[in-house]
């Protein structure tokens, strides 16, 4: 009988050691999820916020605009439709039944619109955030360029003019 012997290579396991750098991204996700810019604060991105605020603001601003229009539509259609001929509504000279209609609909449609946009650069919020902490400690190096030149170059023993792409980096 052949006794087996020992592989005479060993395997290394390598320890891998966690370093704790102290920027979270998941605090930073969290943050933006519970207020927006919140997590672009914890980010020290602080040039973001306009950004948010201003799309998130203007989008609540049209949305509540829009309500208001649907609103005022919706309440003189219904006071034309109540059969008191003692009430009349502002737009009696201006729009029929039917225009007032399309009218509610219109702004109904676009106030859902808002609401979606304003959900969207919410969500774009928070994935900035997210990125933007995986990002934190990434470094940019003064090595990095770009250099885009035009340059003359053969096809088929045709000359065509076109850009040259130099990207230079060091490791």
């Amino acid at each position: 009988m052949q006794a087996q012997q020992a592989d005479s290579l060993s395997i290394e396991a390598k320890s891998e050691t966690v370093v704790d750098t102290g920027h979270s991204v998941s605090r930073a996700t969290w943050l933006s999820t519970a207020l927006p810019g919140a997590g672009q604060i914890y980010n020290k991105k602080y040039w973001k916020l306009p950004i948010v605020y201003g799309g998130i603001g203007t989008c609540i601003y049209f949305a509540v605009e829009n309500q208001r229009l649907y609103r005022q539509y919706l309440d003189a259609f219904l006071i034309r439709v109540d059969g008191d001929s003692t009430t009349t509504d502002q737009f009696v000279n201006f729009y029929n039944e039917r225009q007032l209609i399309e009218l509610q609909n219109i702004y109904r449609d676009w106030r859902d619109l808002s609401l979606i946009i304003g959900g969207l650069v919410w969500a774009l919020n928070i994935i900035d955030a997210h990125v933007d902490a995986h990002l934190y400690y990434y470094n940019v190096d003064e090595d990095l360029s770009l250099r885009v030149e035009p340059d003359l170059f053969y096809v088929n023993q045709f000359p065509a003019v076109g850009f040259r792409l130099e990207l230079k980096f060091s490791p």
